[in-house]
């Protein structure tokens, strides 16, 4: 079995794959304190709670944009799983052509989701991901990620609302009755999530305009995604385990490419 992990600025995501098939998720908060040992038998746990043995993995893969954790996280992969993982970045083959000014500023998270978008749903493809920054991607139908938007996620938008307006409390991000809000929880709500849901149209609208891609098919994923992707016609697929199938994949294009 495959162990595959992303780690992001607020979780770590892992899913352990049998072929292509997906066993198992699991989620862990993103900290920068944990030992190699602590991380090693809580990623143990976590699969055995799922009935997957430990010894049953026998590859990993790890994506992450949070430097400071890798060498404990990867130190307690090879240490409790006894493979050495495979990390996203230069050396793997990804099958994606990265045409911007500066290619090593693109975070492997987002490469990854391209790869996942382009191979399972074919070019030309904008990738959406809703993490704690929500970015859209632009691969071509020739496999080259020619542009990437990044803007604050609707998370951290909701947070400035509450944390920046002292008389406004902390709500639950989600979308209300009405548009036409009689009171303040709502009236936040609605801000956000049909705010939200505007940004979102209108940057898939100028990304057809300005590349001229007007079959554009547009992907989504990321935590609190769905939220948006049910409300607009605009998002023709949100897939929960975009992140990890890419992973998948990349681990298999390696792993190929290495013999």
């Amino acid at each position: 079995m495959l162990l595959v992990i992303d780690v992001g600025n607020t979780n770590i995501t892992l899913g352990v794959f049998d072929g292509e098939a997906l066993k198992g998720t699991f989620r862990m908060t993103t900290r920068q304190n944990r030992t190699s040992d602590e991380y090693g038998i809580l990623m143990c746990n976590m699969l055995e709670y799922r009935g997957i043995p430990k010894d049953a993995v026998k590859d990993a893969i790890i994506s992450s944009v949070v430097p400071d954790v890798m060498h404990s996280l990867a130190s307690g992969v090879i240490k409790y799983f006894n493979t050495y993982p495979i990390h996203v970045g230069p050396g793997c083959k990804t099958g994606i052509r990265i045409t911007s000014v500066n290619p090593k500023e693109i975070g492997a998270d987002r490469i990854v989701d391209a790869v996942a978008a382009y191979e399972l749903y074919g070019g030309p493809v904008l990738v959406l991901d809703f993490g704690t920054a929500t970015t859209y991607d632009l691969i071509t139908e020739d496999g080259c990620f020619a542009a990437g938007i990044t803007s604050p996620g609707i998370e951290i938008s909701a947070k400035a609302l509450w944390q920046d307006a002292a008389k406004l409390p902390k709500i639950a991000i989600e979308k209300p009755e009405s548009i036409l809000a009689k009171e303040t929880i709502s009236s936040m709500q609605a801000g956000l999530v049909y705010g939200y849901i505007g940004q979102v149209e209108y940057i898939i609208r100028k990304v057809k305009e300005e590349s001229g891609i007007e079959n554009l098919k547009v992907v989504a994923t990321g935590g609190l995604g769905k939220i948006i992707a049910d409300e607009t016609e605009m998002i023709d697929v949100y897939d929960t385990q975009l992140t990890l199938n890419g992973l998948r994949i990349i681990f298999e294009k390696t792993k190929k490419s290495r013999g």
